[in-house]
């Protein structure tokens, strides 16, 4: 699937078309140049998703937890490329793990931090920087690639 963001006064609806489209994955590993604008883009999700809290980059904590207050009314019954679509009686999950591994220097960081406690938890998992954590996402991870454009636009792919 793509998504293109045109500028940043559109992004929420772009967040909007994600979320419709998430269905039963749980976990999302964000890839891109820096200043691609993942961190935005996660954080457009996370309103979406009715988070209260206010959403910051984890760069220095590695990892913020954020409360889902309520999940949108429109889920998607359209089938995606990369997972099952939420039925009605699907657990919608209520917490979501926004992870910056950026500063990771060691894999062993990560086991430390008992990175398997959130990513097989049934909560959202946002990843940016996945690429330092490669040989430990699971398998059934959804990579999302924000593509900067030369006209200043995002594509988003996964």
């Amino acid at each position: 699937m793509e998504i293109k963001i045109q500028d940043i006064d559109h992004i929420r609806e772009a967040a909007r078309e994600f979320v419709e489209n998430i269905g039963e994955a749980r976990v999302f590993a964000f890839y891109g140049k820096m200043g691609a604008g993942k961190t935005t883009f996660v954080k457009a999700i996370c309103e979406e998703l009715g988070v209260d809290d206010v959403i910051t980059s984890p760069t220095f904590a590695i990892i913020n937890e954020y409360t889902i207050s309520s999940w949108p009314l429109a889920i998607s019954t359209k089938p995606t490329a990369n997972s099952q679509q939420l039925t009605a009686n699907s657990q919608k999950p209520k917490a979501i793990y926004h992870f910056d591994f950026y500063r990771i220097k060691k894999l062993e960081e990560v086991y430390d931090m008992g990175y398997e406690d959130y990513f097989y938890s049934g909560a959202l998992c946002f990843i940016e920087w996945p690429e330092l954590i490669e040989e430990i996402l699971p398998d059934d991870a959804v990579r999302v690639s924000i593509i900067e454009q030369e006209d200043g636009s995002r594509v988003v792919s996964y």
